[in-house]
């Protein structure tokens, strides 16, 4: 069962939190004295300009990374290994190419000791949530990128997790089918999937940061840190694209790229500084 936070306790933290990688070249510092708090039932996206190390950060509190210094917390206990109750969507799906759309969703309740019809049904039942009711016993080469991160979608949902970690999940989609995967997210996160789930969501696109966030956190240049914390005061439910044509989503798109626009900038002219 996933670990359960304290009634008012901050599902997420990292306090001064830093990241190094040995390299070739030396030591790679990927982030620097990073806070961060994410409360249980908040959506946290967070923006930075190319390679500044947002998907660090959820390499460090996924457990998949240990921090070098600093300290990361779920729950309130220290991350020394993968915490339970995360659930992690990458950038590229994790569907498996020899099992079927059903068989793919049930992997998670298998893997954590579920029987066979158990498993299937529960897979059954979040196959339907996403939308693929019907496509059970299809293979992934026979669905479309916008079915597939359906299928990634159940995959971790159906584990209840009780954090949400994710890295840029539709960035592979064109707009449409992306405007409608941020509409299912929503969905199945405040109708009960993830309605009590800390998430957060790392993406290059603000327009999608804004759409999804309850607040848009801004990285700066790497080594990353957070500049800047900014709040979305947009009503839920929400439809992805018509907030896009709200007045209020112009104001806060504004507001925050002023803050990302320089660190997208410095990113720019360190690029062009090691080309030349």
């Amino acid at each position: 069962m996933p670990t359960q936070a304290a009634p008012d306790g901050p599902a997420i933290e990292l306090r001064g939190a830093t990241k190094r990688f040995r390299s070739s070249g030396g030591v790679h510092t990927a982030i620097r004295d990073l806070d961060l708090t994410v409360s249980s039932g908040e959506f946290v996206t967070v923006v930075g300009p190319t390679g500044c190390g947002k998907s660090t950060t959820l390499s460090l509190i996924s457990g998949l990374e240990p921090a070098s210094a600093g300290e990361t917390l779920v729950h309130g206990r220290p991350v020394t290994g993968i915490p339970d109750g995360v659930g992690y969507m990458f950038q590229n799906d994790a569907v498996l190419p020899w099992r079927s759309v059903l068989d793919n969703v049930a992997t998670g309740p298998r893997y954590r000791g579920a029987g066979r019809r158990a498993a299937r049904d529960k897979a059954r039942e979040w196959v339907e949530r996403v939308g693929l009711g019907g496509f059970e016993s299809y293979y992934p080469h026979q669905l479309s990128g916008g079915m597939r991160k359906r299928v990634a979608l159940a995959q971790t949902l159906v584990n209840e997790p009780s954090i949400l970690l994710m890295d840029e999940p539709f960035s592979a989609l064109d707009v449409q089918t992306r405007g409608l995967m941020q509409d299912e997210l929503l969905r199945l996160w405040s109708g009960g999937a993830g309605g009590a789930a800390a998430v957060v969501f790392v993406t290059h696109d603000l327009e999608e940061a804004i759409v999804l966030g309850d607040r848009v956190v801004v990285m700066t240049a790497g080594p990353a840190t957070v500049k800047g914390s900014f709040a979305v005061p947009l009503e839920r439910p929400r439809d992805a694209e018509e907030v896009r044509l709200t007045a209020e989503f112009l104001e806060i798109y504004r507001e925050v790229w002023d803050s990302l626009r320089e660190e997208v900038q410095i990113t720019r002219e360190r690029g062009a500084r090691r080309a030349a």
